[in-house]
């Protein structure tokens, strides 16, 4: 039964470091892919809400993708050694994705609304 209990906690540590890493790449693709959205932008409605919005929430679906594979490594490493620090870090984790998640899921209906809307505008009835 050690021998397993070894087995397992190796697997786990291997696990939560690759879900850590992943975690840290997504931050680097969603930094990548909002400065080329910034860089590829039009000059001319940079300085526009809309435009600051459309960055805000490119970058800030790629911290709330990096923020569920970090809440994956965490609850691995729960399972295996729960401490008062590792719980309680799971739960901070777990409140602020949930609350990134239901702001982004607002804006970007937010979003999609005026995009319809200015579509509606631009086309006619």
């Amino acid at each position: 039964m050690e021998l397993l209990d070894h087995y397992l906690g190796n697997l786990v540590s291997i696990t939560k470091f690759v879900l850590e890493s992943v975690s840290v790449l997504c931050i680097i693709l969603g930094l990548v892919k909002t400065l080329q959205m910034v860089w590829a932008g039009d000059r001319r409605t940079m300085n526009t809400p809309k435009f600051f919005n459309s960055i805000r929430l490119q970058f800030g679906l790629w911290l709330a993708l990096a923020l569920e594979f970090q809440l994956g490594a965490d609850i691995l490493s729960t399972t295996i050694a729960p401490t008062l620090e590792s719980l309680s870090k799971l739960g901070l984790i777990a409140v602020i994705r949930t609350f990134l998640n239901y702001f982004l899921g607002k804006e970007l209906e937010s979003e999609i609304r005026m995009e319809i809307e200015q579509e509606r505008q631009e086309h006619g009835p």
